[in-house]
């Protein structure tokens, strides 16, 4: 993999670099930071058969650039075609903890963030959360692998959802909300659009509640920032989104466990994703759930 960075580094500066270091070797690509001299890069190194995770290089340096204009991403300095290797400038930022996330100041800040993510651009990509989990779904069962969770009682559950929240792809979504995609520096910033594409609000903001364990008084002052409403069909829009969002982390994992060849059990993170999307069913009144959020879906929000 490092031959990959050398190379392309050597042709895109030739005689300035001076050490290539490992960022992170995520579950889906490599990164690397370069220190040119005068600057710091960082390249992502995608991994194999992404496009089988619904993965559009050329659609993450669109979105990319769009989040990079409203200084929130950083900044798309050079694409590789034949490796398919992007450069970034490097953010010199801080992790943000989840606990910081889903508290005061900052979850104001994200908010905020993420309403202007939201109001950045189009991108070509359309990202539909339901069509997406049965896509994973069939990429697996086309390759002989079954979910390790009930996926039958997931998959009709998926429908009732569909059927009173139907997608309407109305804002720019990163739709991949996980902690390690966050830096602060002198605001928030986030990393890693390829995943981003045109989608639903409820979603990425399920997503970030969801992959950061908000407890629910976080999840009401997100709503309270970003809807300006806590009422029962917004909260139980939010949760039903909850509910999307670990199904599709789930499916993931199945995905990866037919194509991954990385040193992770795949398979107990799908059912630890995809048994948390079923409680959630479960924690309350699912019926009334899906009766409160057809309201709100109603009125076209």
């Amino acid at each position: 993999m490092t031959e990959v960075v050398d190379d392309l580094t050597a042709r895109l500066w030739p005689g300035r670099v001076r050490s290539i270091e490992v960022l992170a070797h995520g579950i889906t690509n490599s990164n690397y930071v370069v220190d040119l001299g005068d600057e710091r890069v960082v390249v992502r190194v995608p991994g194999n058969d992404t496009h089988l995770l619904g993965i559009d290089r050329s659609n993450e340096v669109v979105a990319g650039g769009l989040a990079a204009a409203i200084g929130v991403g950083p900044e798309v300095l050079a694409t590789d075609a034949t490796t398919g290797c992007i450069v970034f400038r490097f953010i010199d930022g801080r992790p943000i903890s989840t606990t910081e996330l889903a508290e005061e100041p900052m979850l104001a800040q994200f908010a905020e963030t993420l309403r202007r993510v939201h109001h950045a651009g189009t991108t070509p990509t359309i990202w539909n959360p339901y069509l997406v989990i049965r896509e994973h779904r069939d990429v697996a069962t086309a390759r002989g692998v079954d979910a390790p969770f009930d996926s039958i009682f997931a998959l009709e559950l998926l429908a009732r959802i569909e059927t009173v929240r139907p997608f309407r792809p109305t804002v720019l979504g990163h739709n991949d909300l996980l902690n390690a995609n966050f830096l602060f520096d002198d605001r928030v910033r986030i990393v890693d659009w390829e995943y981003a594409g045109m989608s639903d609000p409820f979603f990425d903001l399920a997503n970030v509640s969801v992959n950061n364990g908000f407890p629910v008084e976080s999840e009401s002052a997100l709503l309270r920032h970003y809807v300006g409403d806590v009422s029962e069909p917004v909260v139980s829009t939010l949760h039903l989104m909850k509910i999307v969002s670990e199904l599709r982390e789930a499916m993931w994992g199945v995905v990866q466990m037919a194509i991954s060849s990385l040193e992770m059990d795949f398979s107990a993170y799908a059912r630890e994703r995809g048994e948390h999307a079923i409680e959630l069913a479960h924690h309350d009144d699912i019926d009334d759930r899906l009766r409160s959020a057809q309201r709100y879906s109603d009125v076209g929000v």
